[in-house]
């Protein structure tokens, strides 16, 4: 390892502990313009730090560059090219017309990928993944639906019709289903892609997505299986740092894609 990646080292593990900070608007006024996909960006932004070599899988081999202090470190060269891979793919989706689906179940991702998904005009979930959201689309459909309309009751002040007890019963029901349905109320066909923050965490968005052949992307560290996924991008799923870096470079792909439509 050396110099500069030891005294990054402190600075990358301290940021995988320490509680989110402005992730909730972070991509709400984000120049891409100035978003720079190098490997020394990377390597301030900690995306190479894996996991304890014990957790280590051997599918990741492959993308593995090291160990030191018993830490994985990932190929950064390998990141950078997968990054690419999986940035020109999902601009590829968009383009076609197709959505893609954002999914950060993490509570380091929860928050960021809300905000670029809200500043791409994207569906996401940030929520437990419902089961059968792809799988059972149709009773999904039906729910989204239902909260949709509601909502648009609620707006034109039809709620008003009811008692006070039964208007606070509806209210309550509606935010609960907009904090587990509000990212995917606009889905009214499966998606074209899906980018998982959190692969590790989210084995049954995986499941599902296979299943119906929808096409993958995702961060897979060294503790996770990356051939489940199409494009996997090899990276640091835990530091707000590195999801902050990989994201913005997601969504430079993406907004790039939008200006030029």
């Amino acid at each position: 390892m050396t110099e500069e990646t030891k005294a990054i080292a402190p600075e990358a593990a301290a940021t995988k502990k320490n509680a989110k900070h402005n992730t909730d608007t972070y991509f709400a006024e984000f120049d891409f313009s100035k978003v720079e996909m190098t490997l020394e960006s990377m390597l301030k932004s900690g995306v190479h730090f894996g996991h304890m070599k014990s957790r280590r899988h051997p599918k990741m081999d492959e993308y593995i560059y090291t160990t030191r202090n018993n830490i994985n470190i990932i190929d950064l060269q390998k990141t950078m090219e997968k990054l690419q891979e999986a940035m020109k793919f999902l601009a590829s989706v968009q383009k076609d017309g197709k959505k893609v689906l954002f999914v950060g179940t993490k509570k380091q991702a929860n928050d960021l990928i809300e905000s670029l998904a809200h500043r791409l005009n994207a569906l996401y979930v940030v929520e437990r993944w419902i089961g059968g959201t792809f799988t059972n689309f149709k009773v999904i459909r039906s729910r989204t639906k239902y909260l949709k309309e509601s909502e648009e009751q609620q707006a034109r002040g039809e709620f008003k019709k009811y008692t006070k007890f039964e208007q606070a019963k509806k209210t309550e029901e509606l935010e609960k289903l907009e904090k587990r349905m509000g990212g995917i109320k606009e889905m009214t066909e499966l998606p074209g892609a899906v980018f998982i923050a959190d692969v590790k965490e989210s084995s049954i968005v995986v499941q599902e997505a296979r299943k119906l052949n929808i096409p993958v992307s995702g961060i897979v560290d060294t503790n996770t299986d990356p051939s489940c996924i199409d494009y996997p991008i090899p990276a640091n799923d835990d530091a707000i740092s590195s999801l902050r870096l990989i994201l913005a470079c997601i969504g430079k792909a993406l907004s790039e894609n939008v200006s030029t439509k």
